[in-house]
């Protein structure tokens, strides 16, 4: 009687524990989803879940089996449910001949052995850690919103349980009508798990395919015992069908798997559970990857994060491969040619849509459609040709790009340009060793993973890429191996043993972890990745290698190499990024104490805050041209003006309209050399002196100093931007046209209204004549040398030429004194006259020198004679007002300066109204176009910001990014765990 007491509370012990749905304990819990048991339950005695009712002996769940118990009939036991049976007699006796004591002892010992038992079956059970990635990851976070504690205590007791028990099968039945929802993949997973060679399957991927080699060494041992041949064969066969049936079961079970957490993550897009999304692992470690690619191009810095690098030779299926693995046909693709022109780093990551995006672009290409692919084809290969400088082939810039969708691999990986052995036509001299040298600074962090890829369809002995990632990885620590076109190399290869020897690395003296063969397709560009997929599957299914075991289940499928990989991946991430947050630590402290000794007193501003800042000052300095005083510019403007017009107004106009003999012809003269003037030159000459005075004036505001706030660091860039904004600047066309009018206007205008202006007009003309004369004095000094008293006092001599000259001048000056009213021009016969003259002194002259000569010493007598005259009309207003009747004094030379003072005064006003109101407005809006450009273009920052104290603050700042970064990272990795 108390045995049986003893075994149907063991029963009930069971139905309790199968019922207790969400409390965490070491017991079998039989109504949990299958994946969910596989999972928390890894080493769960049973992996067969919702068996029929079995008809078993109570005397199996008794935990008093130590004693001899008797035999009852087989009973069908249900769910929960166990028979009554009356116990009054077993009470009486154990009071009686007090046996409690005995029933304890028993209950010890059975509890022992019954723990023993369940030690002895949970280490026989395959470790199913590996398959955790089947569960959708809200299953993961039940225990943070349920406290399991509260509900264990809330729980009756074993007394009001009891009185439960019938009603257990009731409740059992309900939970039964949900099973159809999980039917397929709850049988499925019942026969995968129930197979007896599953055991072969559920090994870790990476470490299965990293054992390939061991294990093929160990099953033909085992099968050379085997005396008869045939035995073997079908052994082999049959294995090969098992491991084939169960891996198509696998596909299946992964397939629902994958549309559930499609639909799940679907829910979580929109929104449907009201929580806020995180940012995904794989994102912000390749945020982390973009951040150092920036903070160093070339490698340099301590950049020792895990990251897939995909090399081979060119057209050996690199591409290829890395579209599987990314199930998009993305990349651009050529017959033979390079179509990879720049490293193109890939993020993997789980997204409910199947999509790609660009770092640096908002766009999102959807891989579903072939329109968006073939965009994002061709968007690839622009920027990869931009990518490429000029006299190039290829490029170290890297192209960053993300691919989400269902079922996904999370990884990074980088395609580098395939390993060329000779450099055709069209390619740059230095193609060769610049795709060696792209490579070999990828290959050489000590954590990135080599995806060595090899074309099975030509000989081994032409492969390049092995022997450099021989180089890079002796050891082959962390290199994975892939066979690609292996339909080809085994219609073509004679010897099948020689795919063999390659997977199982006898070929080649390059080491691995692992050895993979794929399938990549047929050869068309396009094929779909599920028809590629298609025709991989059956070709393996079909492979004389798989049936005659010279390549084994789990070396084969790109699905398989994509596990493999991802799960090295990641345990490079989880095995380096600590230590690399450390460094870039000590990096960090590093660079702020150098700042800190060498800047104690500025800002830590990168290139970028340093451009804001210098773009800030450059707008205020153009904002102050509209601060110039209308007097300021009038006066710059007639000054210039003035300056650049002067020396055609004597020589074309003046001396010209002087040589007349008569006031009537003097005035027609003036006239007719004014309106020639100011129809053809003087409209373009003043607004070209306009352009000038304005950018006079930016230079000006741009690069005087502002005291100690100025910062030199600046000057490159205001001179780049000055130059390109006046570049840029054009002056509105039809200002000349209104400009000639105006000046025509006042040129015509003769009427001097007060003795002021006369006054005014005099002192012009002196300052002009006078600036003239000095001039020509310079000129006709260094034409004869230096007088006596220079040469007594500074010992100066003259040459043989200034002599000549000196007596030429001489002779001239003696013609000048003879006629007052000599032309300006030479008679033929006067030129021979002096000629003569000088020739009779010794001195033998050309008649070019004498004319020469002759220019400056009239000039010299003109200009003298024009001062003169100015003072004669300084009291020479009164006869022009009377027209200068019955007066011998003409002063009509005094008018034609007024006329020309005038015409500059009105001109310079006018500029002056154009450069406020229009041109400056102009300029300013050019300085903010120009800002513009040099702000999205990095390569003129960096240009034009340099110096060590830009460095280091860029240097700091990325450093600091890139901790931060990590240590985010790291702490999202701990959770994950």
């Amino acid at each position: 009687m108390w045995r049986t007491r003893a075994a149907a509370a063991c029963v009930i012990c069971r139905s309790l524990a199968n019922s207790s749905y969400g409390i965490k304990r070491k017991s079998p819990l039989q109504n949990l989803h299958l994946v969910s048991r596989s999972i928390h339950h890894p080493y769960y005695p049973s992996s067969k879940f919702q068996r029929p009712p079995l008809r078993i002996s109570i005397k199996l769940f008794s935990s008093l089996n130590r004693l001899p118990l008797r035999k009852t009939k087989l009973l069908n036991v249900k769910h929960g449910y166990q028979f009554h049976r009356n116990f009054w007699l077993a009470r009486l006796a154990s009071r009686l001949l007090k046996v409690r004591y005995l029933i304890l002892g028993s209950a010890v010992g059975g509890g022992y052995t019954a723990k023993k038992t369940y030690d002895q079956w949970k280490d026989m059970m395959p470790d199913l850690n590996e398959y955790k990635w089947i569960v959708p990851d809200f299953i993961w976070e039940l225990d943070e919103h349920i406290d399991f504690e509260k509900l264990i205590k809330a729980l009756p007791d074993a007394d009001d349980l009891a009185k439960l028990l019938p009603d257990f099968d009731k409740i059992g039945e309900s939970f039964t009508s949900l099973k159809g929802f999980f039917s397929p993949g709850y049988n499925l997973v019942s026969e995968v798990i129930g197979a007896s060679d599953l055991l072969l399957l559920l090994g870790s991927p990476g470490e299965t395919a990293f054992r390939a080699t061991d294990q093929g060494y160990d099953n033909d041992k085992q099968f050379k015992k085997i005396s008869d041949k045939e035995k073997i064969d079908q052994l082999q066969e049959e294995l090969l069908r098992t491991q084939l049936k169960y891996q198509r079961m696998l596909e299946r079970l992964e397939k629902e798997n994958k549309e559930l957490r499609k639909l799940v993550l679907q829910r979580d897009d929109k929104g449907i559970h009201q929580r806020k999304l995180k940012k995904s692992l794989i994102d912000m470690y390749s945020e982390v990857l973009d951040i150092l690619s920036d903070y160093d191009a070339s490698y340099n810095t301590q950049d020792h994060l895990p990251r897939v690098v995909v090399v081979g030779d060119q057209s050996a299926g690199k591409t290829s491969v890395l579209e599987m693995i990314a199930q998009a046909r993305i990349f651009p693709r050529g017959s033979g040619e390079m179509m990879t022109r720049s490293p193109v780093k890939v993020t993997l990551s789980e997204g409910p849509h199947h999509v790609a995006l660009f770092k640096d672009s908002s766009r999102e290409f959807d891989l579903t459609k072939e329109e968006d692919l073939a965009a994002l084809r061709n968007e690839i290969e622009i920027r990869m040709r931009n990518s490429v400088k000029e006299g190039c082939t290829v490029s170290t810039e890297t192209i960053s790009l993300s691919v989400k969708g269902p079922g996904l691999q999370r990884m990074v990986l980088v395609d580098l340009p395939g390993v060329i052995s000779t450099v055709t036509s069209g390619m740059a001299p230095d193609t060769k060793e610049t795709i060696f040298s792209i490579s070999k600074a990828y290959m050489q962090n000590p954590n990135a993973i080599i995806l060595c890829i090899q074309d099975g369809s030509v000989d081994a002995e032409r492969s390049i890429v092995t022997d450099l990632v021989s180089q890079m990885d002796p050891q082959g620590k962390r290199t994975i191996f892939v066979l690609t076109k292996v339909d080809l190399a085994e219609k073509n290869v004679a010897s099948p043993s020689r795919i063999q020897q390659i997977i199982e690395g006898k070929l080649f003296p390059m080491k691995a972890l692992g050895y993979f063969a794929v399938v990549t397709g047929k050869g068309n560009s396009s094929e779909s990745i599920e028809s590629i997929k298609e025709y991989e599957e059956e070709f393996f299914q079909n492979s004389k290698l798989l049936k005659t075991c010279m390549l084994k289940a789990h070396q084969v499928t790109t699905k398989n190499l994509s596990l493999a990989v991802s799960d090295c991946f990641w345990k490079m991430v989880r095995e380096s990024v600590e230590q690399q947050a450390d460094a870039f630590k000590a990096t960090r402290f590093n660079l702020e104490t150098e700042w800190k000794n060498n800047y104690p007193r500025l800002r830590e501003l990168d290139r970028n805050e340093l451009f804001e800042k210098a773009k800030n000052e450059i707008l205020d300095e153009v904002i102050s041209l509209t601060q110039v005083t209308p007097k300021h510019w009038e006066e710059i403007l007639q000054k210039t003006l003035w300056e650049r017009v002067s020396t055609h107004v004597i020589e074309n106009i003046y001396l010209p309209a002087a040589q007349t003999m008569n006031s009537g012809t003097f005035n027609t003269t003036v006239d007719i050399k004014l309106k020639q003037w100011t129809d053809k030159q003087l409209p373009n000459k003043a607004v070209e002196v306009a352009w000038e005075t304005l950018q006079e004036e930016f230079s000006r505001f741009m690069t005087e100093p502002k005291g100690k706030e100025h910062d030199d660091i600046f000057d490159k860039l205001k001179q780049a931007v000055k130059e390109e904004s006046i570049k840029r600047h054009k002056w509105n066309e039809r200002a000349e046209d209104s400009l000639r009018v105006i000046q025509h206007n006042a040129l015509e205008d003769r009427s001097i209204s007060d003795k002021q202006q006369w006054d005014a007009a005099i002192h012009f003309m002196e300052e002009t004549l006078q600036s003239r004369l000095k001039d020509t004095e310079s000129v006709i000094e260094d034409m004869v040398g230096p007088d006596w008293k220079k040469r007594w006092l500074y010992w100066i001599g003259r040459t043989k030429e200034q002599n000549i000259r000196n007596e030429t001048k001489n002779e001239l000056e003696k013609l000048i004194k003879c006629s007052d009213e000599h032309a300006a021009y030479l008679a033929n016969d006067e030129v021979t006259t002096v000629r003569k003259n000088l020739e009779a002194r010794g001195v033998t002259v050309d008649p070019c020198l004498i004319k020469d000569t002759w220019h400056q010493i009239y000039r010299r007598y003109f200009l003298k004679t024009a001062l003169n005259h100015c003072n004669l009309c300084r009291r020479g207003f009164y006869y022009y007002q009377r027209h200068f009747v019955d007066s011998e004094l003409e002063c009509n030379d005094i008018v034609l300066f007024w006329r020309i003072q005038r015409m500059l005064a009105i001109t310079a006003n006018t500029l002056r109204q154009q450069l406020i109101n229009t041109e400056v407005r102009r300029l300013e809006k050019n300085v903010k176009e120009v800002l513009e450009d040099f702000a999205e273009d990095n390569e003129k920052k960096v240009k034009l910001l340099t110096g060590k104290r830009v460095q280091l603050a860029e240097d700091l700042k990325k450093v600091r990014e890139i901790q931060e970064k990590l240590e985010a990272f790291i702490e999202a990795l701990h959770q994950e765990k």
